[in-house]
């Protein structure tokens, strides 16, 4: 078995800022990657080294982005963030390069520090882990560009 190669993708943050999360799409085609700088920043990869472009930042968060997480295909081409501004939104990608927030929720009163999509079977459903000590499940009701979302504020540990 060949050795893997690395690939070096530049982050082009400048100043360079601390990244927090990077994450391949299901195809591992596109990488997302967040930092400090309060961006989520879009990679097409290719197969060879020196061969990734950079096809997207987005912008929408006011403090340092911790994590990112695609949702399964089967949704569109769906990505989530968390940060210390509260906030989780959730973006999607209606045209090349052109991405919308599509929802925000804003229900924790802490960081949010953690975020995963339940596996597609279930539905697009995002659970949400924040330093306020509470979870959320975050749940896509389904209709229109998929604004409509439903929000379950989990009970904080110890209460």
């Amino acid at each position: 078995m060949p050795s893997p190669i690395p690939v070096l993708i530049p982050t082009l943050s400048s100043p360079p800022f601390v990244q927090h999360d990077l994450q391949l799409d299901y195809y591992g085609k596109r990488l997302a990657t967040c930092s400090s700088d309060n961006l989520i920043k879009v990679f097409e990869v290719g197969p060879d080294q020196g061969n990734q472009t950079i096809s997207a930042t987005i912008a929408g968060h006011e403090g340092p982005i911790w994590q990112v997480a695609w949702a399964h295909p089967k949704f569109g081409i769906v990505l989530a963030s968390c940060s210390y501004d509260r906030r989780v939104c959730v973006w999607k990608e209606f045209q090349a390069g052109q991405w919308t927030k599509i929802y925000e929720y804003m229900g924790h009163q802490s960081s949010v520090n953690s975020i995963s999509f339940a596996p597609h079977e279930l539905g697009l459903k995002l659970a949400c882990a924040s330093n306020d000590c509470s979870i959320s499940v975050l749940t896509w009701r389904g209709g229109g560009e998929m604004m409509t979302w439903h929000a379950l504020l989990a009970v904080k540990e110890g209460s």
